[in-house]
């Protein structure tokens, strides 16, 4: 399996009025092309900081993360941008959607912005969440969705420009048990049938244990290593 994510060396250190804090205390890690990996531990030990670097939303203090080749620290921050919009997807605990637009317009957003064709974009948007089992609720408000539905309208919005890597921030630990349910269903979906690589941090389990990997970090480093 070839690897879309590299990432050698990685340390991330805030600076707090007492002093440098290290939260991620040199990683070294590899995400296969079409691999799902579950990022697992207690919370305050960096799975969300690991997230954020991988996604490009956060800078290392120093180490490389190298995304399809290329160092993500290295892009102006325009090209990264477009990078986090086409080639990466990000799916929060809280789904963060529009509440004054429809399910399908909020689906769209990243392709509109992505400048493509209002059709197209309609069209990318309407057969992911029809994949999704949203067919039925494409005209519906947000704030008109359930919280399952709400959070499967945010998986729609983004993967709606098939990025190669979807990030999952405890995208099941706002949801009970049976919505949890449909919203990993989703998740192992898009992993199996699109090849989509996958990346979740979380304390589900059951969730867990569906990826093809875990990895669990304790204290800013992956256990075992």
């Amino acid at each position: 399996m070839s690897a879309l994510v590299s990432v050698s060396g990685l340390i991330k250190s805030y600076q707090r009025p007492d002093g440098e804090v290290q939260v991620i205390k040199g990683i070294d890690l590899e995400i296969g092309k079409g691999e799902s990996v579950a990022v697992v531990g207690v919370s305050g030990a960096g799975k969300s900081t690991l997230l954020h670097i991988l996604g490009g939303l956060d800078l290392p203090t120093s180490g490389r993360v190298m995304f399809e080749g290329v160092d993500m620290a290295s892009l102006p921050s325009n090209e990264l941008a477009e990078l986090r919009n086409q080639k990466l997807g990000f799916v929060f605990q809280f789904h963060h959607l529009l509440p004054g637009f429809s399910a399908l317009e909020n689906a769209m957003m990243p392709a509109l912005i992505a400048r493509e064709p209002q059709k197209k974009a309609r069209e990318q948007a309407e057969a992911i969440l029809t994949e999704l089992g949203l067919s039925h609720r494409l005209h519906h408000k947000a704030g008109e969705l359930s919280g399952g539905e709400q959070q499967r309208v945010a998986i729609a919005r983004a993967i709606v420009l098939s990025p190669a890597l979807l990030l999952a921030d405890e995208p099941t630990g706002n949801l009970d048990a049976a919505t949890g349910k449909a919203v990993e269903d989703a998740l192992i979906d898009l992993n199996e049938k699109r090849g989509l690589s996958l990346l979740v941090v979380t304390h589900n389990e059951r969730l867990a244990a569906r990826m093809h990997r875990i990895i669990r970090i304790v204290d800013g480093r992956i256990d075992g290593d």
